[in-house]
């Protein structure tokens, strides 16, 4: 697997990068910062590299979080959709935030007045927002929701929800889809042959946060379900949300935990749509800062990227694994000693990376592909799937 530099289309002061896909489109979305004003672009992967950047919107009410990040998509019927978040009230120190959405059906051009999928009115956190498309030609997005805690007390649960809107941009429901979950962890959706599936950090009584998952299918939400027991009790949010990806009945699941202190990242997959998973597979090789994405390829395996944590510094790396347990060697697309926010999508036979160079002073968002032969594996020996 050899990686080869693109050329980024993002300008100075550039972070919070996401790609995204949709058919044969794939859209790489960021934030460029002057001064107090935040403007969301984005560009569309083309057969010449990227395209020219375009504007979503811009202004000095942005919620610019490291790790909460806004995404433009685009949906079947070709409209492109856009997420990002603001702030909620003076509180500079406040996470209070809101959600918010704009439609294009001219590629672009121009974006329909922002519109917000909660309407709850609370001075409380509402993002980690991920987009999907919904049946028929609409837009389906999952968020965490706020309203029933109290940023006062620190008391309260976070919860997922997520909303429908029709093509024609009405929103038609919101729904609570688990009651309580980790309060800064990012959530992820894959799209199956048998509806979507989220996944999320749950959030025990006890304090136990794993990951769970929950499919949209004929208008419902399915009860949450566990991917893998870690039994990872920490008493705060460890912001180190799950990664899916999907494609038809296969699943995989990637994933961060630190039980007893030492940090882990792993791949579990379905084959039945997320109805049940396999032992996890070991994705790290000594100790990982976690930052995980994966992507299901043609064949049934997964290119699944992380941060492994080594004696001589932090690297970002990829890898391709199956469901049997057997890893290739790992390769580094980017020392991470100043560089941040990995992501990963593919297409076809293609991935690609982004994420941000802060060696320099300022951030600078790169990006850069390799080619994925159709059957790429390597003959190593299993990882010791399921060993934590």
């Amino acid at each position: 697997m050899q990686i080869e530099t693109l050329q980024s289309p993002a300008g100075a002061n550039s972070s919070e990068p996401e790609i995204t896909a949709q058919g044969d489109r794939v859209i790489l979305s960021w934030l460029e910062v002057s001064g107090e004003r935040a403007t969301l672009k984005f560009a569309e992967r083309t057969a010449a590299g990227w395209s020219n950047a375009q504007t979503v919107a811009s202004g000095t009410h942005f919620f610019v979080n490291s790790f909460d990040v806004p995404s433009v998509r685009a949906l079947a019927d070709g409209t492109l959709a856009a997420h990002w978040e603001e702030k909620l009230g003076a509180d500079e120190d406040s996470d209070a935030s809101k959600v918010m959405l704009s439609w294009s059906k001219d590629q672009g051009k121009t974006w329909s007045r922002p519109v917000s999928p909660h309407h709850d009115g609370t001075n409380t956190e509402h993002g980690f927002a991920s987009l999907f498309q919904a049946p028929g030609a609409g837009l389906g997005l999952v968020w965490i929701d706020g309203r029933a805690t109290n940023p006062e007390t620190e008391s309260g649960d976070m919860s997922l929800r997520a909303s429908v809107y029709d093509a024609a941009g009405k929103q038609l429901r919101e729904t609570v889809v688990a009651p309580r979950v980790c309060e800064c962890c990012s959530t992820s959706v894959g799209e199956t042959s048998e509806g979507v599936i989220a996944a999320f950090r749950n959030r025990s009584a006890t304090e136990v946060r794993d990951i769970y998952v929950t499919r949209f299918a004929e208008g419902r939400w399915s009860a949450p379900a566990i991917v893998h027991a870690d039994d990872w009790m920490i008493n705060a949010c460890p912001i180190n949300g799950p990664s899916v990806s999907a494609r038809g009945r296969e699943v995989a699941v990637a994933w961060f935990m630190a039980k007893g202190d030492q940090g882990r990242a792993f791949v579990a997959f379905s084959h039945d749509a997320g109805g049940t998973f396999g032992a996890p597979v070991r994705v790290d090789d000594a100790s990982s800062f976690g930052r995980l994405g994966v992507q299901m390829l043609e064949n049934g395996n997964a290119a699944v990227i992380w941060i492994e944590k080594g004696s001589q510094g932090s690297q970002f790396r990829v890898r391709i694994i199956n469901s049997a347990g057997t890893r290739s060697a790992p390769v580094t697309i980017a020392n991470t000693e100043g560089s941040r926010y990995p992501r990963m999508m593919g297409l076809r036979d293609e991935l690609l990376f982004s994420w941000v160079d802060t060696d320099k002073g300022s951030s600078q968002l790169r990006t850069a592909r390799t080619r994925i032969a159709p059957q790429s594996i390597a003959q190593a020996a299993p990882a010791g799937a399921g060993a934590h």
